[in-house]
């Protein structure tokens, strides 16, 4: 998919921009429009609480959010997508799977490789560590807001659960039980502390970001397994 800006975005109001340019190029059935429509109402409600004093330091979490939308956006761009949003682009044409599986496939992708680049990325323009406060205390803050939403876009779903058999709705909430945003942004502190320490280690770094990235696909993998086609309409 072409840009729709060439310039990189240094506010979360450009960030929010550019992704709803993206919604409004893309077929709303298409898996990485699926996944951008929860993106952008998590990014709306990251950037009304920015403003509104909830993070204790929201200059540096502005920052990491835009560094963070960046990652994304260079996906989009990409001629061949990284090794974690493989799964995600592989599939996005395929119409049974569904738009919950692609949200949170794109969401696994994001959050589990991006996400501690992001942290380091950020920690390094600010001359500051992960271990520095407030840097872990606001990341907590954000898990907040992010659960607040994912239990909102997986509750929009249950109707049309009871519309399918009882057996493939179970196989379904399987599939879909095996990601969730809160235990993906624990294993990513975890991951961007891990990498922080390796950041003067090149080889060490390189290997472990790799191993990463293949970790991170196989699970976007299982994601987008087809399980039974969405019901029509």
């Amino acid at each position: 998919m072409a840009s729709s800006s060439t310039q990189a975005p240094t506010t979360v109001e450009q960030v929010i921009a550019r992704m709803r340019a993206i919604d409004a190029e893309l077929d709303p059935r298409d898996g990485v429009a699926c996944f951008n429509r929860m993106y952008l109402r998590v990014t709306e409600l990251v950037g009304q609480n920015i403003t509104d004093g909830f993070f204790a330091d929201p200059v540096f979490l502005e920052r990491m959010d835009v560094l963070f939308a960046g990652l994304y956006f260079k996906a989009v761009d990409a001629g061949t997508p990284p090794v974690p949003w493989q799964p995600l682009f592989g599939a996005r044409d395929n119409r049974t799977v569904w738009p919950l599986q692609f949200a949170l496939a794109g969401m696994n992708a994001h959050i589990n490789h991006d996400l501690p680049l992001a942290v380091i990325m950020t920690c390094q323009e600010r001359g500051t560590t992960p271990d520095t406060e407030p840097v872990h205390a606001d990341y907590l803050r954000v898990n907040e807001l992010l659960a607040k939403v994912e239990a909102e876009v997986r509750a929009e779903y249950e109707p049309d659960f009871a519309r399918i058999a009882t057996a493939d709705a179970e196989e379904l909430k399987h599939v879909l039980s095996g990601f969730s945003i809160a235990r993906s942004r624990d294993v990513s502190w975890g991951s961007a502390c891990t990498l922080w320490s390796q950041r003067n280690l090149t080889p060490l770094y390189n290997t472990t970001l790799s191993a990463l990235a293949a970790e991170v696909a196989l699970a976007g993998t299982a994601l987008v397994a087809p399980v039974v086609p969405p019901p029509a309409g």
